[in-house]
């Protein structure tokens, strides 16, 4: 099963997290499918690749909590239901 997760980046005290499809049995920072956008938890800035995220989501990957309300907050759920 894959899943949309974060993965963490970055300096000490300095954390970027990348949004990526990643098999469910690997760690956080393991070898991801592919990396779908970034999220700057300081600067409260959020980019994602919404195709690539519309592609997995409609071949069955479940995002995480976290990312289902980054994504919410950048309305890419009103996007999938519209398109």
């Amino acid at each position: 099963m894959v899943k949309l997760r974060l993965k963490r980046c970055g300096r000490k005290q300095r954390a970027i997290y990348r949004i990526v499809a990643i098999d469910v049995r690997s760690r956080r920072e393991g070898r991801d499918l592919r990396k779908v956008g970034f999220y700057d938890p300081i600067k409260n800035q959020t980019y994602s690749n919404v195709h690539v995220i519309l592609y997995f989501l409609e071949r069955g990957a479940q995002p995480t909590g976290t990312v289902h309300d980054i994504l919410s907050k950048a309305e890419l759920f009103k996007e999938r239901t519209s398109g």
